[in-house]
């Protein structure tokens, strides 16, 4: 298993990940990540090349809306792939910088 620098236990440098780092993130957390989960990571890395940034809740969950549908774009339905918060879980698994609104 690769040994990825961590700042705050997010990854250091977003050139850095891999899909293994989702998966070594989803293991400590009890989560198997499913295709709902890699949309969402996808969707996250491709949001913070475009706006060099990790959206905060309110902003995900309308930039989820927008690109991937109402039915996914909402808080319910992160939370439920991600219970430990979605922006910042869900950043983390997709090594982005933790939001700067989460604390």
């Amino acid at each position: 298993m690769k040994n990825w620098q961590l700042t705050n236990g997010y990854l250091s440098d977003f050139n850095d990940w891999q899909p293994l780092f989702a998966e070594s993130q989803a293991l400590g957390d009890a989560i198997e990540l499913t295709p709902a989960h890699w949309e969402l990571i996808t969707f996250l890395r491709r949001y913070f090349v475009e706006f060099d940034m990790a959206p905060p809740m309110r902003l995900l969950t309308k930039a989820v809306a927008m690109r991937l549908g109402a039915e996914k774009g909402n808080s319910l339905y992160l939370y439920t792939l991600f219970p430990d918060g979605p922006a910042k879980q869900a950043a983390r698994y997709a090594g982005l910088p933790k939001p700067t609104s989460c604390i």
